[in-house]
């Protein structure tokens, strides 16, 4: 759909520039503390866990907390995230694809990694609101929650999601 026939809201909270900006920031902070690439299923992940308000504000304060347990206590939560990984399916595609051709990540057989260009992600940039904050750090925590699991598949099937 062009973006001159998307609805406002739509284009505000899925735009791929700032989609990109919340998996950028998961691909680099697992890259940082995993050191492979962040597997491409997992990216798919990002935006359904972190753009949600509810599932956001549940996810826990440090990337060590046990994922089973946390995926244990919150399964209300985890319900919803199948389909909203379908129906961000094609936002998380439409920034992937953004990023690519601007060289800010690559897909490799590995998965996905920061590009010749990655994007500057500063802590704090000047223009933003406390939940556009909380987005990018609850983003950065998922980066490194995914990248202390022993594999993706037992990532996946916690959430609920089936290959």
């Amino acid at each position: 759909m062009a973006w001159s026939e998307r609805p406002a809201e739509e284009a505000a909270h899925f735009n791929p520039a700032f989609s990109g900006e919340v998996i950028s920031r998961s691909a680099r902070e697992y890259t940082t503390t995993r050191g492979t690439p962040i597997p491409l299923a997992l990216t798919f992940l990002i935006l359904p866990l972190v753009l949600h308000p509810g599932t956001r504000r549940a996810l826990p304060s440090k990337a060590s907390t046990t994922f089973e347990s946390w995926c244990a206590d919150h399964q209300d939560l985890l319900v919803g995230v199948p389909d909203r990984v379908l129906a961000l399916r094609p936002v998380t595609r439409e920034a992937l694809l953004f990023l690519t051709q601007l060289q800010a990540l690559q897909v490799t057989l590995d998965g996905i990694s920061l590009g010749q260009n990655p994007m500057r992600l500063p802590a704090k940039p000047k223009h933003t609101t406390p939940e556009i904050d909380e987005i990018r750090r609850r983003a950065g925590l998922v980066g490194r929650w995914f990248a202390s699991q022993p594999a993706v598949a037992p990532v996946l099937q916690a959430m609920g999601i089936t290959l």
